[in-house]
């Protein structure tokens, strides 16, 4: 009964979005001048299934093949492109073809109605995909995290992915914003920043935090999540999942262009995760859920639930001493938004990312010399470094604020991970640290979990 209300609702979208419902559809595709990629979206159930398609591009075909199954985390998915065809301003024009029977996998991989498969929704069946996608050939972006707790299907996918030249890559957008990249760049500097700090187990060298939030926006009008989002088995617990990003950060931000290999170069000394708890109003809220599905009754204590979303990995990169944090609160308070803390320690100056009230929920950047620095003497190399980047990002300033400096970012070429993923298509390949980078990424998530759980 679901299953034909749901086919005869999505019919209606035919009209307005180019939806074709189909069980067998050839299609013409035009040799000329043809698109770089021909996505295929494959289960789609965040809204990170549309990261490649905020915009048309003409690296990507407009026609997008979708195989799923039937039911509500696809909906929610041709909901999203509906209102970016339909929006006032720059619409997109994308025309999906569906396909959403039981055998959507085993008919992705027999029609290959394309050459790069995205694969962003319940992260327990993630591993199954890559593995099947990659076999099959596809080139893979993989929305975070690639794996859960299955380090040994992905390391395998990685070789696999070698073997027949596709890509395999997990998109990482803290990488291209401006404050992250000028952190970079100025710990590039030595006469400003030293050399990277050894640190120690309680004062790290490298410090990565992120604060999200379940409910955002207006009574949660701008993310209805799922159920199985609270499910630890299905989203996976908060130290493998978003810390992924805070994670790649201290790598790409440590040892920038270089190559890691877990095997040596990575040590988690300790890890310790925590709940954050949920009452059935406040659940409901936010998946519009009317009760708790059957898979998170595991979870419950006097119809309170406990999700193990807030973690904590002390580890270190080739000596370098590193701490990651993940916290989850349920709602933002009225005018804030999630945030993120970065802080690099050098020999000379401290690089320090903060984005509280007092920087109006925006990620800024601030230099700190060290605690015996001429600050007068430092100063002189603070105007070295503002005029570098000045060459770099017009109109950026250094702005004195006591004994520190704010940097006020100047014009810069905006990116993303999705034009970072085309561009890897196109070239059929990745820059060479990005791969075993990557496996060091999920080694030590991973094995933080582990650690975490034994404790």
């Amino acid at each position: 009964m679901f299953k034909m209300k749901f086919f005869r609702k999505s019919l209606a979208l035919i009209v307005c979005i180019g939806v074709i419902w189909t069980t067998n559809v050839s299609f013409l595709i035009n040799t000329v001048d043809s698109p770089v990629v021909k996505l295929i979206i494959l289960d789609p159930g965040h809204g990170h299934a549309t990261f490649m398609q905020g915009t048309m591009n003409p690296a990507i075909d407009q026609e997008v093949h979708v195989y799923a199954p039937a039911g509500p985390d696809v909906q929610q998915y041709i909901n999203a492109i509906e209102r970016g065809n339909n929006r006032k301003s720059n619409p997109t024009n994308w025309k999906l073809v569906m396909y959403t029977h039981s055998d959507y996998l085993e008919r992705m991989i027999a029609d290959k109605k394309g050459n790069a498969v995205l694969i962003s929704g319940n992260n327990s069946k993630k591993s199954e995909y890559i593995t099947r996608s990659i076999d099959a050939g596809f080139h893979v972006i993989a929305d975070k995290p690639m794996a859960i707790n299955d380090f040994k299907s992905l390391e395998k996918s990685f070789a696999t992915a070698a073997r027949k030249k596709v890509v395999l890559f997990d998109p990482m957008d803290l990488r291209y914003d401006i404050s992250n990249i000028l952190q970079k760049e100025l710990s590039q500097i030595p006469e400003l920043f030293g050399s990277l700090q050894k640190g120690t187990l309680e004062n790290p060298a490298l410090v990565q935090a992120n604060l999200h939030h379940y409910l955002k926006g207006p009574a949660g009008q701008t993310a209805v999540r799922p159920g199985w989002f609270f499910d630890v088995n299905q989203q996976g617990h908060g130290i493998v999942d978003v810390s992924t990003h805070l994670v790649d950060l201290n790598q790409w931000l440590s040892f920038p262009g270089k190559s890691l290999d877990y095997k040596t170069d990575i040590k988690v000394i300790s890890s310790r995760e925590w709940a954050s708890r949920l009452t059935p109003s406040e659940f409901k809220l936010v998946t519009k859920l009317n009760k708790y599905p059957e898979y998170l009754k595991k979870d419950l204590k006097d119809s309170i639930l406990s999700v193990y979303s807030n973690g904590e990995i002390n580890y270190t990169i080739k000596g370098i001493h590193s701490k990651v944090t993940v916290l989850w609160n349920y709602k933002e308070p009225p005018g804030s938004s999630d945030t993120h803390y970065s802080l690099m320690r050098g020999t000379k100056a401290d690089l320090e990312i903060r984005q509280g009230a007092a920087e109006q929920y925006k990620a800024t950047l601030f230099v700190k010399p060290g605690k015996y620095t001429d600050l007068d003497e430092f100063a002189k190399y603070i105007k070295t470094a503002e005029q570098q980047l000045q060459a770099k990002y017009p109109g950026t300033e250094f702005i004195r604020i006591g004994d520190q400096w704010q940097i006020k970012p100047g014009a810069f070429q905006r990116t993303n991970s999705a034009e970072v993923a085309i561009s890897y298509i196109k070239e059929g390949r990745m820059p060479e640290w990005e791969a075993p980078n990557m496996r060091a990424k999920y080694f030590t998530t991973i094995e933080a979990l582990k650690i975490a759980k034994r404790e």
